[in-house]
């Protein structure tokens, strides 16, 4: 595959990804925000644009955290090059630079999302058609997988999406435990408060893991166990562990087909194993912030070794 090809599947995933992601911190801000007094809102949708990556941008065309303000400024600002419609348009964009590598199903579940959504997000979304907006974002995302996952080859092809997906999704989990400590509570001294567990409760929602971890663990939110569950248990799909196991497969895949490992096989292969041999006593002992700052950067060079590896900028 043209490494422009291989760019296009690989980052078509990612904007994918991020474009959900984004929806379900909505969700989670809107929801806790309902539960809140005025100020303590406003504090709620200051930390979606806080774990979004978005606070600077927002603030030089915002002066206040109004919760429609924020979600529209997410949802569809033109200003913002983050913005959920942009990201679709940006999905729409690379598939079809490699329509002559993915099959018909995956291109009409692209451009059908991207006519939906765009339709949906040419007006300012109110607070009564915000559930409608958030889920279609995860509706047709969901249908974008769908479609790849039932009528594309296992090939490179297939590999490259996997990954794109995998990597942002795992940046996405890591970014909204980090903000935890940093953003989500006011101070240290709430740690193990009512408070604190609010906002591991915010997590788990945001994750869209809150059912699985109570089902696993009779209801009990305990902080350790969540961080746990969203870091280290394989059997979650957006846990960093079950990301980073499924990257490493799909460049074993790609290491087959291409008759060889290259330097990105390596990095990825030490980043999987370091993660095997941690359990969450060493990383709390590590100190939650200075371990997800370390997996964030190994993420990083991941993904750079891949895109130089496979020349991605031919």
């Amino acid at each position: 595959m043209l490494g422009r090809s291989a760019n296009a599947i690989f980052w078509m995933f990612r904007y994918l990804e991020r474009a959900e992601n984004l929806a379900r911190l909505i969700d989670t801000g809107f929801r806790m925000a309902l539960t809140r007094d005025h100020l303590t809102a406003e504090e709620e949708w200051r930390s979606v644009i806080e774990t979004a990556g978005m606070r600077h941008a927002y603030q030089t065309q915002n002066g206040t955290y109004a919760g429609i303000q924020v979600w529209n400024y997410i949802l569809r600002d033109r200003h913002n090059p983050n913005s959920i419609r942009s990201l679709i348009g940006q999905v729409r964009a690379n598939a079809r630079s490699a329509r002559n590598s993915i099959t018909t199903e995956v291109w009409e579940a692209v451009n059908e999302s991207y006519l939906h959504l765009t339709d949906l997000l040419n007006r300012p979304v109110t607070q009564s058609g915000l559930a409608d907006a958030i889920n279609a974002v995860k509706r047709e995302s969901t249908q974008v997988r769908g479609a790849m996952d039932g009528s594309m080859l296992r090939n490179d092809i297939y590999n490259f999406a996997r990954i794109g997906a995998f990597l942002e999704r795992a940046d996405n989990t890591s970014r909204i435990l980090d903000v935890k400590y940093y953003v989500l509570l006011p101070s240290l001294s709430y740690v193990g408060s009512s408070l604190d567990n609010v906002q591991w409760e915010t997590i788990l929602r945001s994750l869209g893991a809150e059912r699985a971890y109570r089902w696993l663990n009779a209801g009990q939110l305990d902080a350790r166990g969540i961080a746990d569950f969203l870091i280290l248990d394989g059997r979650f799909p957006r846990s960093l562990r079950f990301c980073y196991a499924q990257m490493r497969a799909n460049l074993h895949e790609l290491a087959l087909q291409y008759g060889g490992e290259l330097r990105s096989h390596e990095v990825m292969r030490n980043a999987d194993l370091k993660l095997q041999d941690r359990d969450i006593d060493l990383v709390i002992d590590m100190g939650l912030h200075e371990f997800l700052s370390d997996f964030i950067s190994t993420n990083n060079e991941i993904a750079h070794a891949i895109q130089t590896d496979y020349r991605f900028t031919d």
